[in-house]
């Protein structure tokens, strides 16, 4: 296997359609208040993992949670994944802080994150 390996899976997304009932919902899960607090955006930091809350599932339409897997190299890991077989279903683009993400689909629908912070 060729290039470069993740980091794992840091960032979990979950579409909700209700973002205050929800925040008390992961609140109370996670056993923290959120870092992020925002009306299109809900994020809590968690035994290193990043959980963050979509309201209607964003301009990309989630409807199911996505879990991102951090790259050090966004484009070359699109490139790989893409060759062996997965749709770009989001290109890279930044989102803030340096902070590049980007989705695929396998070739059953699964959508797959990618996401390199810089």
């Amino acid at each position: 296997m060729t290039g470069s390996a993740t980091q794992g899976i840091k960032t979990v997304l979950h579409p909700v359609s209700d973002l205050a009932t929800a925040k008390a919902v992961y609140a109370a899960l996670l056993g923290v208040p959120p870092q992020a607090d925002e009306s299109y955006y809900v994020g809590f930091e968690a035994g290193g993992q990043h959980i963050g809350l979509v309201p209607g599932g964003g301009p990309q339409g989630m409807t199911a949670p996505v879990a991102y897997w951090h790259v050090p190299d966004i484009e070359a890991k699109l490139a790989e994944v893409t060759a062996a077989g997965a749709t770009v279903k989001e290109p890279a683009h930044e989102v803030g802080g340096g902070r590049l993400v980007a989705t695929v689909t396998d070739p059953d629908g699964n959508v797959l994150g990618l996401l390199q912070d810089r």
